[in-house]
């Protein structure tokens, strides 16, 4: 999709100009719009947030948001796809710009899993089942094919519930883990699972890279994906933090790499590190190894009860395509959704997001066993 270049008023808008449109589209629409905001946005963005939250979160509250026509995601593409797949026809799903995509989704094709799929049926040993899982940070095309191939989708909140799900139903199962090696890896090792016992699927290389003997010999093969953002956090970054500030506590997101998993106090989803920060003591140090936004946001937070909150590393560690949502587009796009509530026969509407039907229904069917087995798991 193509997103258009900002119209000249909207581009040359100061902050407070584009501010006080937002402002103004919010007060007209209150009734048939809500705003969904993901963490990683920046504060100028979630400030207009009706519902703010992770990946598990806003799939959980665009699900449940029937009351409304106009659902605008604040995220990146996947995630207003997923808003797409589990909301009614009737609904309708803007991202205020298109280009704001996921790196990490995009490192798994649809050909290349079907691929991938095909050569691990013939080789993994006989006998065992094969269960497709992908992360929600994927493709709906991706998610589709989970949907027809007896998968599932997951989060960095429940993935292990997932993991688990899976090997409950099917004990012998192998899971064919996507897109992101680093959840898997660190998500199955925590539940006992041996390094020797997941192969890493490279789709760039004849047999992902992998001997039939090691396919056969895996209960885990993991796609060769990963977030450009978690990437950048090293164990050495752990080493030099703790020599820098006696008694911090390390947390970081389970898309880091092992090295750093296995090095820090402390692994979880980002609505784990938000709840882990907030019931600090007073006087704490953390260091966070996630996205610089939500660090920040957490730092003045809890500044005023003396809670030190740092960045693991001192690079921007900042989502570049969640970026890109910026309160111009954001005030572009609720500006024309007014004018085409107003003048739908003359004015277009902008941006939407629309999911093929049949990717739709194989796709919302993955999402949906998901959502299942977190709701049937809730307080366990």
């Amino acid at each position: 999709m193509y997103q258009i270049p900002l119209p000249q008023q909207y581009e040359e808008m100061t902050e407070a100009e584009s501010f006080d449109l937002i402002r103004l589209a919010k007060d007209k629409l209150t009734d048939r719009m809500v705003i969904l905001g993901h963490h990683y946005q920046r504060d100028e963005i979630i400030q207009f947030a009706d519902y703010s939250g992770d990946s598990l979160e806003l799939s959980q509250i665009a699900a449940r948001q029937k009351e409304v026509e106009y659902i605008v995601f604040c995220g990146v593409h996947f995630m207003a796809e997923s808003a797409d797949i589990l909301t009614t026809d009737k609904q309708k799903v803007l991202l205020p710009d298109l280009t704001a995509g996921c790196s990490m989704a995009d490192m798994a094709e649809i050909d290349q899993v079907e691929w991938c799929w095909q050569y691990l049926q013939e080789h993994v040993r006989a006998g065992r089942k094969i269960v497709p899982i992908s992360y929600v940070n994927s493709s709906a095309a991706i998610k589709a094919f989970c949907g027809r191939n007896d998968g599932i989708c997951c989060t960095s909140s429940n993935c292990r519930r997932i993991f688990e799900s899976v090997w409950d139903e099917y004990p012998k199962a192998v899971i064919l883990f996507l897109p992101d090696q680093h959840l898997g890896r660190n998500t199955a090792y925590e539940m006992g699972v041996k390094l020797n016992q997941m192969a890493l699927w490279n789709p760039f290389e004849e047999g992902g890279g992998l001997g039939v003997d090691q396919i056969k010999a895996s209960q885990m093969i993991l796609w060769d994906g990963f977030c450009s953002v978690h990437q950048e956090f090293k164990a050495e970054h752990i080493d030099k933090a703790r020599a820098e500030i006696p008694g911090l506590k390390v947390i970081v997101h389970p898309e880091c790499c092992f090295e750093v998993a296995q090095r820090a106090d402390d692994v979880g989803s980002t609505a784990y590190i938000i709840k882990a920060v907030r019931a600090s003591e007073r006087g704490s140090r953390w260091v966070v190894g996630t996205e610089t936004n939500l660090v920040h946001r957490l730092a003045e937070e809890m500044a005023e009860k003396d809670v030190v909150v740092r960045s693991l590393s001192q690079c921007a560690c900042q989502c570049e395509t969640m970026y890109r949502i910026d309160p111009k587009h954001l005030a572009w796009l609720l500006d024309m959704l007014g004018k085409h509530v107003e003048e739908p026969e003359k004015v277009k509407l902008m941006n939407q997001i629309t999911v093929p039907e049949e990717v739709k229904k194989y796709a919302r069917v993955a999402l949906q066993k998901m959502l299942e087995v977190t709701s049937a798991n809730a307080g366990k």
